[in-house]
């Protein structure tokens, strides 16, 4: 005799940087477990792979998580778990002041929204007489698939995630793009601004 089985919802959100549509489902307990699993582990490769194969099945195989800004996947990552373990995650919170008086804190993970400057823009003027700058595109999961350690806080790996994220260099009508260059030419240029 078959077991039943059990329709899990679907819901939707919009992705911050792009206001793209998505459909997602809560992750099941194999997901949770896969998850708990690479964050034992404290592996870097295990827990970003994890977290792509869970975004991957829980949004349908609809999105490209690689290319996805890390705030999106942030964004994603959090409605997921709001709707498969809670809407209200509780958790301490260490006071700034005197480093050791903690505190518990609810948050309702359903209000959490990214927040954008009307301002913003993803380009960066170097010279304006010379009309040379650089476009950028956001940090994705991807540059953290190439081998950066992202807890290191050290020059070459911001140097490395930055020259990740060039998009194309320009100067007046001229443009360079990144994909033309290679790594150590993107952070030579970096290094001499």
């Amino acid at each position: 005799m078959a077991l039943p089985t059990i329709e899990t919802p679907r819901y939707e959100l919009t992705l911050p940087s792009s206001d793209v549509q998505v459909q997602f489902r809560p992750f099941l307990v194999k997901e949770e477990k896969l998850l708990l699993v690479a964050m034992e582990s404290k592996d870097n490769n295990e827990i970003v792979n994890a977290t792509k194969g869970i975004l991957t099945t829980c949004t349908f195989d609809k999105l490209d998580i690689d290319t996805l800004p890390m705030f999106d996947i942030e964004y994603l990552l959090l409605q997921i778990r709001s709707k498969s373990v809670g809407e209200v995650a509780n958790f301490k919170v260490i006071c700034p002041d005197d480093k050791m008086t903690a505190a518990d804190v609810e948050l309702d993970l359903s209000t959490v929204e990214v927040q954008v400057d009307d301002d913003h823009n993803n380009k960066v003027v170097i010279d304006e007489e010379r009309k040379l700058g650089l476009v950028l595109n956001y940090p994705s999961l991807g540059i953290t698939k190439a081998g950066f350690d992202m807890n290191k806080e050290n020059v070459d790996t911001m140097f490395s995630v930055v020259a990740s994220c060039i998009d194309h260099i320009y100067e007046g009508d001229k443009t360079y793009p990144a994909k033309d260059s290679t790594k150590k030419e993107l952070v030579e240029f970096l290094e001499g601004l």
